[in-house]
């Protein structure tokens, strides 16, 4: 693998001072609640709203000031989330009866968690996508509380209308004007104006997703999210143009962003940057996008398929699309990545709009051991099981034995008991 160009990425550990940073406004949330949340709020965001909770006049009005045809395109990308989703679901079935051997019943039920915290990021951009993508799995799996909260624009004290609008329309039962570790910490602990979940999904910042972090435990969380990537496979057939604009609408997202170009040719390369050049020059977003793509961008050149793949699950990417005319050799042969985008019309902007599948994905390697957000995260795997006497005849000398082995005399006396029976 030949490096045409590297990446100057910061360490992925965050800093002591970040740590210590998030640790203290966690303590203080879980010691003075609301207090210390509104303290927060109108340090971090310039809110000064006494009360959290979202009321039906501020959603009523976030309505009228979107356009219908905003809210048309919304519904269209809710219908094919929703359509996934629920795909998913009925993939994923109870097993009410396992006979493991006579008489010995097992089985499993799927159930929802109690309460969920859908965390929508405000940041730089109002991200009301997340809304969509976060509030419909929990809604499908059958969460019976969902909860949501966003940071409000800066300077004032209401989220976006957007993210309201998608909230309202995703089919949040709760919706919070409130954004930061202080929501994080709310939502975990609880506080007299909020009620704690037993979940907490979505990204944010690098202190919301040290926050999660710190929490996890006291409540469940999807993953700790990072800077967005995208990884792209691509031969001497690719468009450099999509390759170039697909690049760079990865490295819009901020100045953390990765665009990864992993190349079968260098005539491909060649033609990538100079699209890149050109694109940049139109682009509103360039000052981010420029200085995530000359920071953090990184070019490879492959001797083939192999070698492509094989780096591809190495890196473990959150995107990864492939432009080439191998693609279904090359598909067998991937198995780390959050989402797969596969040929040009493929695109990964799609995913994380309105094609269906979730953007909430995994980040900085994390896909080597988990996939992106889905409605089996929302859902607890139950067992049980149903022994008659004759099973715990049959059970009883082989357990006793096992605990005995492991030095647990009360074990083996409770196996022994069942088989005198």
């Amino acid at each position: 693998m030949k490096h045409i160009k590297s990446a100057n990425l910061s360490p992925a550990s965050q800093s002591k001072e970040l740590q210590d940073a998030v640790s203290r406004i966690i303590d203080d949330v879980r010691r003075r609640g609301d207090e210390a949340v509104l303290e927060y709020a109108r340090k971090f965001d310039g809110a000064e709203r006494p009360l959290f909770r979202v009321g039906e006049d501020e959603l009523t009005a976030a309505q009228e000031s979107v356009s219908d045809g905003e809210r048309a395109a919304m519904r269209l990308a809710l219908n094919n989330i929703r359509a996934f989703a629920q795909a998913q679901r009925a993939s994923l079935r109870d097993i009410p009866r396992f006979e493991a051997m006579p008489g010995l019943i097992l089985g499993h039920k799927l159930v929802p968690v109690d309460a969920v915290c859908c965390y929508v990021p405000g940041g730089v951009y109002p991200l009301f996508s997340t809304a969509l993508m976060l509030v419909t799995p929990a809604k499908v799996a059958g969460v019976p509380r969902i909860a949501a909260c966003s940071p409000v624009v800066k300077g004032t004290s209401s989220v976006n209308p957007k993210t309201l609008v998608a909230l309202s329309l995703a089919g949040a039962d709760e919706v919070y004007a409130l954004g930061g570790v202080q929501a994080v910490a709310a939502f975990a602990y609880g506080t007299a104006q909020i009620a704690a979940v037993d979940m907490i999904v979505g990204p944010g910042n690098a202190f919301v997703a040290e926050a999660k972090r710190q929490c996890y435990g006291q409540v469940g969380i999807d993953f700790v999210a990072g800077p967005s990537e995208v990884m792209i496979i691509a031969d001497d057939g690719a468009d450099p143009a999509l390759v170039a604009a697909d690049l760079l609408a990865q490295c819009e997202h901020d100045k953390n962003a990765q665009g990864i170009l992993v190349s079968l040719s260098e005539t491909l390369v060649q033609r990538v940057i100079a699209e890149i050049e050109t694109q940049l020059k139109a682009l509103s977003t360039a000052p981010i996008a420029g200085h995530s793509w000359e920071r953090n961008g990184e070019i490879l050149l492959a001797g083939g398929i192999d070698e492509a793949a094989a780096y591809a699950n190495e890196r473990a990417p959150e995107h990864l699309e492939l432009q080439t005319a191998h693609n279904r050799e090359i598909i067998p042969a991937l198995r780390n990545y959050g989402a797969l985008f596969i040929g040009p019309h493929s695109a990964e902007v799609f995913g994380d709009y309105a094609a269906g599948t979730n953007h909430t994905l995994p980040t900085a390697r994390a896909a080597r051991y988990t996939g992106g957000l889905w409605v089996g995260a929302f859902l607890k795997t139950l067992t049980f099981q149903h022994a008659d006497a004759r099973a715990a005849r049959a059970l009883a000398p082989t357990v006793s034995l096992l605990a005995r082995a492991e030095g647990l005399a009360a074990h083996s006396e409770a196996a022994k008991r069942r088989g005198a029976q």
